[in-house]
């Protein structure tokens, strides 16, 4: 190769790999340095590169010195005398150049110089691989599958002018790839290796995933007017994203769902079909607990009293394996939405539950719309309530005949004080009718029957029967 082809190969490493010019040439003087160093025991070259006339030239360095000694190298080393024949000015410690032709470099220098450029070659492509993904890094990008492992489902896939490994893991689940199908994935990290190129890995299960195709569809959370505040997420199942609408004229949801389901439609179909539960953010957090167990409602939330991020939350006792969800799905996404642990509670409580364990606040936020209670519970207020109403229609049923057989035969009994007496034993069995009432109605309330779903998320039971507590 002439001096002018080997130029032409700098300028095509160039352009179609992205190689700076000047790394190859530091490169290629380096391979001269030590095919010199080979063949003539001295690797101090001095490289002169002339781009306009596309030439190279190397001067082999040997220093000046009054004699030449046993040990020097006339390679190496050169007299005051001779030197002074070259360049009439140096002096002892300079050095002077001696040009060389690289053709006579022998066959191993030859080799090594071949060897040490293939080396740069690689390495630069190993940190122009590293620079292009780590620029990437948490972004989303198209992909193009080129090949599919029938063994191990493992897809690999181009991403520009590199290739990745898309692991069967971080694909989503129940969907088929085929070869040529342009797929969208996420770069979670790349791992720089001592051998080979770096690592690039990629994802379409990551929760971050799910927040970057809203950030495409959704020209408001682009720009900034609706923030994404956290994301939970089971793959192939279903996802949670929490969002707030930094302009009081935007709906946040209504952004995320575009006209007719449009934007989130997009997403779903990207994610072949995977749930998505569009929850509105609130600094609150009892009513932010509360929209992330959603579809469920919630009645109200407590907050534990020790500071530890907990909570307690009462849904209708229709409601409570919805809010629990499939294998407790929903108030295991719910929890990673908020941050919180939430303990799920039926409203009639559970068989042999302390009413109040005072381990939660006393004041509760009720998130109930058919409960008129100013954001405000007493669960023994209400019950009372019922207890009472059901205690006077129970007295109205009652036989008070006998009251007038209970009273004193006593003949000085004046009437008034046989109306007070009669009215005194009223309101004894009166007393007696509330009391027998309450327990029944406390009965009933702690009475529920949980079904096999229900029984599988909070008690592990597997049976096909129903179990009355």
């Amino acid at each position: 190769m002439n001096n002018k082809e080997l130029f032409e190969a700098i300028d095509m490493l160039e352009k179609e790999k992205n190689i700076p010019a000047e790394y190859m040439f530091s490169q290629i003087q380096k391979a001269i340095e030590i095919a010199f160093g080979k063949n003539y025991g001295n690797d101090n070259v001095k490289f002169v590169i002339d781009r306009e006339s596309k030439s190279f030239e190397a001067y082999l360095q040997k220093e000046v010195v009054e004699t030449l000694g046993e040990k020097d190298s006339p390679n190496s080393k050169i007299t005051l005398e001779k030197a002074r024949e070259i360049n009439p000015g140096v002096e002892i410690g300079d050095f002077v150049g001696f040009k060389v032709d690289t053709k006579t470099l022998g066959r191993i220098g030859v080799n090594a110089a071949r060897n040490v450029i293939r080396q740069g070659i690689n390495e630069s492509e190993k940190g122009q691989l590293m620079m292009e993904f780590q620029s990437k890094i948490g972004e989303l990008v198209t992909a193009t599958v080129e090949r599919i492992d029938p063994k191990t489902g493992n897809a690999t896939v181009r991403i520009g002018k590199s290739t990745a490994n898309l692991l069967a893991g971080e694909q989503v689940n129940g969907e088929v790839l085929t070869e040529g199908e342009l797929i969208k994935v996420y770069i979670s990290d790349v791992q720089k290796k001592e051998k080979g190129t770096p690592k690039v890995l990629i994802s379409r299960t990551h929760p971050e995933f799910v927040k970057r195709l809203f950030e495409t569809e959704v020209p408001e959370i682009y720009d900034g007017t609706v923030e994404i505040k956290s994301v939970s997420r089971e793959a192939g199942s279903r996802t949670k994203i929490a969002v707030i609408s930094r302009d009081k004229q935007v709906d946040a949801i209504g952004a995320c769902i575009g006209t007719k389901g449009a934007r989130v439609g997009t997403i779903v179909n990207e994610l072949n079909g995977e749930k998505i539960d569009i929850i509105e953010y609130d600094e609150d957090p009892k009513k932010f607990i509360a929209a992330a167990l959603s579809p469920a409602s919630v009645i109200k939330v407590q907050i534990a009293t020790d500071g530890s991020k907990t909570c307690r939350v009462t849904v209708p006792d229709s409601q409570l394996s919805l809010a629990i969800g499939n294998k407790g799905q929903n108030a295991r996404l719910a929890a990673r939405l908020t941050g919180w642990k939430i303990d799920i509670r039926p409203e009639s409580g559970f068989f042999g539950e302390d009413e109040d364990d005072g381990l939660f606040s006393d004041e509760v936020v009720t998130l109930n719309e058919n409960k008129d209670t100013d954001g405000f519970l007493d669960e023994s207020d209400s019950f009372d309530e019922d207890v009472s109403e059901e205690a006077d229609e129970a007295f109205e049923e009652e036989d008070f005949s006998e009251a007038e057989e209970d009273m004193p035969e006593a003949e000085d009994i004046k009437e008034e004080t046989k109306e007070e007496i009669k009215e005194e034993i009223k309101e004894e069995k009166k007393e007696a009718v509330k009391k027998d009432t309450a327990k029944k109605v406390k009965a009933e309330k702690k009475k529920i029957e949980i079904s096999d779903d229900i029984l599988d998320a909070i008690l592990g039971i597997d049976s096909g029967d129903k179990y009355d507590f």
